[in-house]
């Protein structure tokens, strides 16, 4: 019995893990590994509307239970993943998330117009890019810009929309409101939070640009906190991710509000972790009595 079959955005995914962008390619990497059909689903690498060598390096770096990165979201562009990673990935029997990153609304908008038609299930709308419209501010820090993003997006788009929200802000939650004003129909959160490591050798960033997203262990009470928080904001489903690097981080951040679970910096020290989580928590039903494992989902009980 399949008891971690979800539905989300009216998609169905046959267990709620998902390798989150960026940090799983497009699956090719792991295809030796495991069967990709074994995952919920895949948040492919971050796409572009053209072509993206990304960030100088070095663009990588360990820290303490986590690491940073500084990748520039490099990438072969949308006609190249439409053309060449994507008819490999329909073969794979598993939910196909596009995520998309512009660095205009207008850009944005494309993005979505040439997913159009696409076998791709779903859209995650990468709101923590420069907008250089705006001053180089990022789309994610602000309620208004927020908006009119996944508004451009959604109406360009025949796909579910999931915006993925930045925790660099203040408040988390009055984003969230705004995309689900503007038409979101699910949220991911949390991205990578900003961060900075030195050389006392050399006096120099480790990162050549200077700074980068920290991911790994280190964040996941980040990810629970704001995941619990707009959880409990909004009325459109939420994808938790953050540090999540066990079965017992997925059922956790499940119960504080997430129903799809999206794991990333795991996978680099462990390219099976996503498959243990799976197992874990199909166990953990078991184990329990619980029929379908969306029963939990939101189910903390705060003091």
């Amino acid at each position: 019995m399949n008891r971690l079959n979800v539905n989300f955005c009216g998609v169905d995914f046959k267990n709620p893990i998902v390798p989150a962008s960026g940090t799983y390619g497009y699956g090719r990497e792991y295809e030796c590994l495991y069967p990709l059909s074994t995952l919920g689903g895949i948040s492919v690498k971050g796409t572009t509307l053209h072509r993206r060598e990304g960030n100088p390096a070095p663009r990588v770096a360990e820290t303490p239970s986590g690491m940073l990165n500084s990748v520039g979201l490099q990438n072969g562009g949308v006609d190249k993943f439409l053309s060449y990673e994507l008819p490999n990935l329909v073969t794979k029997d598993t939910r196909i998330i596009a995520n998309i990153a512009g660095s205009t609304i207008e850009e944005c908008a494309e993005l979505a117009a040439k997913l159009k038609g696409s076998a791709v299930d779903m859209i995650e709308l990468n709101i923590s890019c420069p907008n250089v419209k705006q001053g180089g501010a990022a789309f994610g820090t602000d309620c208004t810009i927020a908006g009119q993003v996944t508004k451009a997006v959604k109406d360009n788009s025949d796909k579910p929309v999931m915006v993925k929200l930045s925790p660099n802000v203040t408040s988390i939650t009055d984003i969230a409101k705004s995309v689900e004003a503007n038409g979101a129909d699910a949220v991911s959160l949390i991205n990578t939070l900003l961060g900075m490591r030195i050389d006392i050798n050399t006096g120099r960033p480790v990162l050549r640009n200077n700074v980068g997203g920290l991911s790994g262990p280190a964040v996941f009470p980040v990810a629970v906190r704001m995941v619990w928080q707009v959880a409990n904001a909004v009325n459109i489903p939420v994808c938790g991710m953050g540090g999540v690097s066990t079965w017992e981080d997925a059922i956790e951040i499940m119960m504080a509000g997430a129903s799809l679970v999206q794991v990333g910096a795991a996978i680099f020290a462990d390219p099976y972790a996503p498959v243990k989580i799976i197992d874990g928590m199909q166990k953990f039903c078991e184990d329990n009595g619980i029929n379908n494992i969306s029963e939990i989902v939101g189910t903390v009980k705060p003091w």
